[in-house]
């Protein structure tokens, strides 16, 4: 473990020595993540893209990607393009990563069953901006606003997040 790890902690989410208040998937904590289960998995991920609205926002580190009005996150464990990014039209169960409202203007991937998904076992886990304080997620990591954006701006393609079972 190094100071530049993202760490899920039973208080938040450590990093670069600072703790960030955060929230994790409805389900809890998981050591058998699938689809639907609203469980943040545990594991060692990767930060392997960031997404971000170039309409509400700053580009917030140079490796940084534009989200566009058609980019949508493919869902659907049935389809070839399950746990990737796809774009409209697109028929099959998926997330618009354009959104109405704000959880989405920043969105950090991770490489949870990717980039070569197995069918069932859970789609991407993102970290992006919550909806209030500690409200729960479909399974990703949530942060306040501008937490996501300072963490954002300090890491790079690679960046391990690291959640464990809480005693």
């Amino acid at each position: 473990m190094t100071p530049d790890d993202l760490v899920l902690t039973p208080l938040g989410l450590r990093f670069r020595r600072r703790l960030y208040p955060c929230s994790i998937g409805r389900g809890g904590l998981s050591h058998c993540k699938h689809e639907g289960d609203g469980a943040t998995p545990v594991g060692v991920l990767h930060v392997v893209g960031m997404f971000y609205r170039p309409d509400r926002m700053a580009r917030p580190a140079s490796w940084a990607q534009p989200i566009g009005p058609s980019d949508l996150w493919s869902d659907d464990p049935d389809d070839e393009s399950y746990n990737l990014l796809v774009r409209k039209p697109y028929f099959h169960s998926h997330e618009v990563l354009r959104r109405a409202d704000p959880l989405y203007d920043l969105i950090l991937i991770t490489d949870w069953n990717w980039p070569h998904a197995t069918p069932g076992a859970g789609s991407c886990i993102f970290i992006h901006q919550w909806r209030r304080p500690h409200f729960p997620t479909e399974g990703c990591v949530a942060l306040r606003r501008d937490h996501l954006i300072d963490i954002a701006g300090k890491i790079s393609p690679g960046t391990r997040l690291l959640t464990r079972a809480r005693p």
